[in-house]
């Protein structure tokens, strides 16, 4: 148990330190937009990235979790044949993005041509952390690319506070500072990957494999790319681009439990493959209930204090979000239950399950959309937090009893106690 709460401790904690850097310069970004722009420019430039990183998501066709699953099985016969499943993840993801860019150039502009350089960059960094490592995600996703956009939308502000930027062309000027520092992220993931990957040749069914398994967690992933932010689009689409803009400063804080969330799961993922794949169950349930009891102690101070604070902490953005208070209130609460259910999803798809997880998925969004179509138009961002926190609700308590049911997997045990007083100690 020591051994398992101190290698996921200083993963969890690079994970998570980059998390927590990442959400906080998102954060930055977003105040410095809604201070200096008009909410509708704010909003509509909230909405083109939320629509970017949605086609994103869907482009990837979740190709990084096969990559991380089938690398980190690999570890036991040498890693032999791992450069045939990344090119044969890194190629349809590619094709599938450059064709999406070029359908939706004339909606989003620079974001369009950026679809491919985020998609390739995402599978190569996944790669990374197949072989167990979490550094170069921690650094490029979680810190490069937000610092990057922070200092160049705040140089565009500034050039639009002398005048030399306005009009229709604020909005894409934004979106080229925001979708310009991905341009470096597949050449440094490819980086790390050298002298990580052994050559060797081309083995027949590689592709097969890897997308055998892969391709019902590409529709799920697709789903979770449309989950994690079709919110903000039917705001923009129901209530307008000025109730975009406050529904997302508002709820801004969600990236912190996501970030956290992720950085754990990326932390423990491959290890969690490994015990599942080997029935070691006992240690597959050590992971889980650590990883929970993590994030837990991690974020659930920031949602109290979010939940606390929120009628100051909105006014950052401006005078107009402190209104926002009641949707700043579902969040955190909503946030809090996600967490005592820790990564639940991940494990579910560890243990081979993703079709289950798929389904899970798509009663997730129904939900979110129902309620969103329904409260949206009477609530504006109230109506939409209120229908992303159903969604969350049902996303996370659903593969909770079905690991209940299937292996007797729980967030918090005996493990549980294990931990925290290792922590306490250390």
């Amino acid at each position: 148990m020591a051994a398992v709460t101190g290698v996921l401790g200083r993963k969890g904690v690079a994970g998570v330190s980059g998390a927590v850097a990442g959400a906080g310069l998102q954060f930055a970004l977003v105040v410095v937009v809604t201070r200096a722009f008009p909410p509708a420019d704010a909003g509509a430039f909230f909405t083109a990235t939320a629509l970017a990183l949605m086609v994103a998501g869907v482009a990837k066709l979740d190709a990084g979790n096969g990559l991380v699953y089938f690398i980190a099985r690999a570890r036991t016969y040498g890693y032999i044949g791992i450069s045939g499943y990344i090119r044969a993840a890194v190629v349809p993801c590619a094709v599938v993005a450059c064709a999406a860019g070029a359908v939706l150039y004339p909606r989003l502009g620079p974001l369009a041509v950026a679809l491919p350089v985020i998609v390739v960059g995402d599978v190569l960094l996944a790669a990374t952390r197949g072989f167990g490592t979490v550094r170069p995600t921690v650094l490029l996703d979680g810190m490069a690319v937000p610092g990057c956009q922070l200092a160049l939308v705040a140089m565009v502000a500034w050039a639009a506070a002398r005048g030399e930027v306005s009009g229709a062309g604020v909005v894409g000027w934004l979106a080229f500072a925001w979708a310009a520092p991905y341009a470096v992220v597949p050449v440094l993931a490819a980086a790390a990957l050298h002298g990580r990957v052994p050559r060797g040749r081309y083995l027949p069914g590689t592709a097969r494999d890897l997308w055998r398994y892969t391709a019902p967690r590409s529709v799920a992933g697709a789903v979770q790319a449309v989950f994690q932010r079709v919110d903000i689009v039917i705001v923009a689409l129901l209530a307008g681009p000025a109730q975009a803009a406050v529904y997302t400063a508002a709820t801004r804080f969600k990236v912190v439990g996501q970030l956290a969330n992720q950085g754990l799961a990326q932390a423990v993922q491959a290890r969690l493959v490994r015990a599942l794949a080997c029935g070691e169950a006992g240690l597959a349930r050590e992971l889980y209930q650590t990883a929970t009891l993590w994030l837990v102690l991690l974020t659930w101070p920031v949602w109290l204090a979010y939940a606390a604070l929120a009628p100051v902490v909105l006014r950052v953005f401006g005078p107009s979000y402190g209104s926002a208070a009641p949707v700043a209130l579902v969040l955190a609460g909503t946030m809090m239950v996600a967490t005592a259910c820790g990564m639940v999803d991940v494990v579910l798809t560890a243990a081979g399950h993703t079709g289950m997880s798929l389904l899970n998925l798509l009663a997730a969004v129904a939900c979110t959309l129902v309620l969103d179509v329904t409260l949206i138009p009477a609530y504006g961002a109230l109506g939409a937090v209120i229908g992303w926190s159903g969604g969350v609700v049902v996303k996370n308590l659903l593969p909770l009893w079905q690991l209940h049911r299937r292996y007797r997997l729980h967030p918090f045990g005996r493990h549980t106690l294990t931990a925290l007083r290792l922590r306490a100690a250390a």
